[in-house]
């Protein structure tokens, strides 16, 4: 049989990166396996719901490049895949459970599961639970007549269907992860089924839709590893071949103590979501990694290696390198803990890929929108000088000053106090002569300036740490940046002499 996993998220909220990586590994396993990767939207809890949480995965999966062969907007032959609009389907499986006593009709109302539940209390019960001793003594299929659950059912009573776990079996399965499970069926409580409200629960349509899907493996997050003893043995009840299973190490936190959540991302700053999200109800917004300005190949990127290494030290992959090397059995047990520092450095190195001709065009842009105009050949040309410095797109504004006229230094006072403590007088004289001889020569390349530069520096007896942060303030009014002489040939010599003129000319007037 050919590997078919799925991808099944509720629809209860926006979907948090760890549901991203998630639906990434079920996405790398199918393609590695030449195998299918499906989506399902397990909406049978109603009551929590949240309109737009679902067109969100949609966009989130396609922003992310992880699209289902089969989904609930592709449909399939199964499809589509929406628990809320298939209840009559898992009324059948219910009914046929209880036909072949895996299965009951429980009748207790709320009030009788609390008393029962004070009653295992007062007897020393740790864990009170509805199990194979406690079913004897409420109000289910099991201990009423036929006639008085017929009648029951017939008046319209409100009622459960619960499994009927057996007493005394060991329940073994082996993870793919995280190796040979065993769990006493003594532990396993016998979960409800199908609720009063003719809504399957979780458990039963679970494993009903993994079925009719042909699911062969079900990979997912590790909170359900304690469930999955339970869905196995729903899979015998039915008499059906389980599927394979593999439960995922948690994200953690950045400082490891405890599950990443949105509430962290707040507190430090960064995204959990890979898109923005704004909350139907209060109207509070959290911010995506797409707004935020990260790359989805470098988003992809970073969650692909929290949890899984594939072996090496290669940590930059394409998809279709990761889909190459993709192991069930190099995805670690215990969690991963976050990086955001991290996380940057993997934008950045995927914004260094991009063609300066891309990065460029974008450029112009931004430029366009704080009312800078510049040409699309200037534009390009100054990417590939910013580009090694900056983290995102945006960074790259930073380097506006390649565009505009006159000196960097009017007005931002950081700087001027910056070139307070670099001004030497002595360095004066070194930087007129390198404006004469600026306007002597026509230097076309970095190389020409270098030279230039150079020359005027032994000719005065000067090293360059003298002279270059007065150079790259006066030009550039900041420390840090491309290259001076990169800088200097790309905004060209009438600029870079009026900008020294101006930048000694202020000097002098502290004198």
């Amino acid at each position: 049989m050919s590997v078919r996993v799925r991808f099944a998220p509720s629809p209860t909220g926006p979907l948090h990166m760890g549901g991203v990586r998630t639906a990434l590994y079920n996405y790398l396993f199918a393609k590695h396996h030449g195998g299918a990767f499906l989506l399902r939207i397990e909406d049978t809890d109603q009551a929590r719901y949240v309109p737009g949480a679902e067109d969100y995965i949609r966009r989130s999966l396609e922003w992310c490049g992880l699209v289902p062969v089969e989904s609930p907007w592709a449909g399939g032959p199964h499809g589509p895949y929406r628990q809320s609009e298939r209840k009559p389907l898992y009324k059948q499986y219910a009914d046929e459970l209880i036909a072949a006593d895996k299965a009951y009709y429980a009748f207790d109302t709320a009030e009788e599961l609390e008393a029962m539940r004070e009653r295992l209390k007062a007897a020393g019960v740790a864990a009170p639970a509805y199990n194979a001793v406690t079913r004897e003594h409420m109000k289910n299929s099991l201990t009423l007549s036929a006639d008085e659950v017929q009648e029951r059912l017939a008046r319209g009573d409100e009622h459960v269907v619960r499994l009927k776990v057996p007493r005394h079996q060991e329940v073994r399965f082996e993870d793919l992860i995280r190796g040979v499970v065993v769990v006493h069926s003594s532990n396993i409580d016998d979960k409800v089924l199908f609720k009063s409200d003719g809504m399957p629960t979780y458990h039963l349509a679970n494993i009903v839709d993994d079925h009719l899907m042909r699911i062969t493996h079900v990979i997912r997050g590790e909170e359900w590893l304690p469930s999955a003893p339970l869905h196995v043995l729903i899979y015998e009840a039915f008499g059906w071949e389980r599927p394979a299973f593999a439960h995922l190490p948690l994200i953690l936190k950045p400082d490891g103590n405890g599950k990443l959540s949105k509430r962290d991302g707040d507190r430090l700053g960064f995204p959990v979501f890979p898109l923005d999200w704004i909350d139907p109800t209060s109207g509070e917004k959290s911010s995506g990694y797409r707004e935020r300005g990260y790359y989805p190949e470098a988003f992809i990127n970073m969650l692909a290696l929290l949890g899984w290494n594939p072996g090496g030290d290669v940590e930059l992959m394409s998809i279709e390198e990761m889909i190459r090397h993709f192991d069930l059995g190099r995805v670690h047990k215990g969690g991963a803990r976050f990086d955001p520092d991290k996380t940057k450095w993997f934008n950045q190195q995927y914004l260094r890929m991009r063609p300066d001709a891309e990065l460029g065009a974008r450029l112009q842009e931004l430029l366009k929108q704080q009312g800078i105009n510049a040409s699309l050949e200037r534009a390009v040309a100054a990417a590939a000088l910013l580009k090694e410095r900056a983290t995102f797109v945006d960074d790259m504004l930073d380097g506006a000053y390649l565009f505009t006229s006159g000196s960097p230094l009017q007005g931002i006072e950081p700087v001027i106090e910056e070139l307070k403590k670099r001004w030497k007088p002595e360095a004066a004289p070194a930087i007129q002569a390198y404006i004469d001889s600026l306007s002597e020569r026509s230097p076309a390349s970095p190389a020409d300036y270098d030279q230039l530069f150079n020359d005027v520096l032994r000719t005065a007896g000067l090293k360059g740490g003298q002279v270059m942060p007065l150079y790259r303030l006066f030009v550039a009014g900041r420390m840090q940046g491309p290259g001076m002489f990169d800088v200097s040939a790309l905004i060209g010599r009438e600029e870079v002499m009026a900008r020294l003129r101006a930048g000694l000319e202020l000097c002098r007037s502290w004198a």
